[in-house]
């Protein structure tokens, strides 16, 4: 262990005893894309003893740009990016454990997969599984560490249930779908991934080897040289850690995927069915294809897939490989 953690343990911040937590611990890392990638690289590296890996979406072309994990070949064989990550990373660090699972992260399955771990790690690209973590976190006392990218823009926050505020004291409601812009619509640098990952792996080290974490909100933007924290204060009358009402746990704020029988088009509908704008959707969506407006529709091409969005936020997928892949596409496009 000494030769290569050497230069992490003469940290300071860390030493033998702070190694030896790190090869204690159990972290999973949910979503393994632009950020996870880098997590878990970045934990696996530092030697953290278990990583699970979960993660519903396969490799893309579209992907490698960013997600540091995925090689030509994974895109090409469209691998399972937790399986294609495990793989890379047991090629690094063969003295850990990795667990890779391919599922679709949801209200019945989010406690089961977050058991028996220390600390959760958020990759995930989407407001729906980032309230859902929150919920299941906040009811079993769990940190976990929250990061958000778009463009040169990112955050992260860490959240320890009791001591800091959770997502739900510092953004309330979940936004409505369509109302905030996407990596597909607003594109997303790499340089913004990889530092709002690193900056969640240095915040999971902290919390492993018992350094105190950080309170506040941190907000940087690599395009501008800018970074901030912002200070979060927990709510007293938060519903989630103040109120212990999980209602996105309980799955009263789930979208619903559906197969349209005699069809191969996959609808989703999401959680909080609220009017769209659609002119603004049009106009968000020329970056990820053909687009066009019939009545009160949008239309959009993109590849092999066809969408068709609603103004209640409906949409129906035609040409998806499946229900994880028109779940995927919806939050990359219009987001959840």
């Amino acid at each position: 262990m000494e030769e290569r953690y050497a230069r992490q343990i003469r940290f300071t911040g860390v030493g033998e005893e702070g190694q030896r937590r790190i090869a204690a611990a159990r972290v999973a890392v949910l979503g393994t894309g632009a950020l996870g990638s880098v997590i878990a690289n970045g934990l696996a590296r530092a030697g953290v003893g278990y990583l699970r890996l979960i993660d519903r979406d396969l490799v893309d072309r579209s992907n490698l740009h960013r997600q540091i994990l995925f090689t030509e070949q994974d895109a090409a064989e469209e691998r399972p990016k937790s399986v294609a990550s495990a793989e890379h990373l047991r090629a690094a660090n063969s003295e850990i454990t990795i667990e890779a699972l391919v599922e679709d992260i949801d209200a019945s399955n989010i406690e089961r997969l977050i058991d028996g771990v220390d600390l959760v790690m958020d990759g995930t690209d989407n407001f729906e599984t980032r309230f859902l973590i929150n919920d299941a976190c906040v009811k079993h006392g769990l940190p976990w560490v929250h990061g958000g990218a778009l463009g040169s823009y990112g955050m992260t926050m860490t959240i320890v249930p009791g001591t800091t505020a959770c997502l739900a004291c510092m953004m309330g409601e979940m936004p409505t779908p369509g109302t905030t812009e996407t990596c597909a619509t607003a594109g997303v640098l790499s340089a913004t991934t990889g530092v709002v990952a690193n900056l969640q792996v240095a915040e999971a080290l902290k919390l492993i080897v018992g350094a105190a974490p950080r309170t506040s909100c941190m907000i940087v933007d690599v395009w501008q040289g800018y970074a901030e924290e912002i200070p979060v204060a927990r709510n007293p009358e938060c519903p989630v850690c103040g109120g212990r009402n999980f209602e996105h746990l309980d799955g009263g704020a789930r979208s619903r995927v559906r197969v349209l029988c005699g069809s191969d088009s996959i609808q989703i509908t999401p959680a909080v069915r609220r009017e769209l704008d659609l002119d603004q959707m049009e106009r968000s969506l020329r970056s990820a294809g053909s687009v066009r407006r019939i009545d009160r529709t949008v239309r959009l091409q993109t590849g092999e897939v066809s969408l068709t969005l609603f103004a209640d936020g409906r949409a129906m997928f035609r040409g998806a490989r499946d229900e994880n892949h028109a779940r995927a596409l919806y939050a990359e496009l219009i987001g959840l």
